[in-house]
């Protein structure tokens, strides 16, 4: 099953969580030896595998110790800004995200349209 926008919440831990299961599975590690290595208790461990809720910190170990941490990177990735934008913002960072006018979020844009 592919993870996509459309899952319901539950569908989506579901999925995670089995393919948590596999990755341990894979690395022939039982849900204690990973349990143990990412700190954390065994029935979480458990739980991640069934799709129930956890802490995200507690994800992150277990994603750790499975080697797949950084394969959030890719979704995820850092922001790339350009040299020259770097330089005009110096030091600056976006705290907020700005409105739409009501115009543009009623009127959807269509082939033909303007820009």
């Amino acid at each position: 099953m592919r993870l996509e926008d459309t899952l319901s919440d539950e569908a989506a831990l579901a999925e995670l969580g089995r393919r948590i299961e596999i990755a341990r599975l894979d690395r022939n590690m039982t849900q204690a030896n990973l349990a143990e290595q990412a700190g954390v208790g065994k029935s979480t461990v458990e739980r991640l595998e069934a799709g129930r809720s956890s802490q995200l910190s507690n994800l992150l170990r277990v994603l750790r110790v499975l080697k797949l941490l950084s394969a959030l990177d890719r979704v995820l990735p850092d922001r790339q800004i350009s040299p020259i934008e770097q330089a005009r913002l110096q030091g600056q960072h976006r705290r907020r995200a700005s409105t739409r006018s009501s115009a543009s979020q009623t009127k959807q844009w269509q082939w033909g349209d303007k820009p």
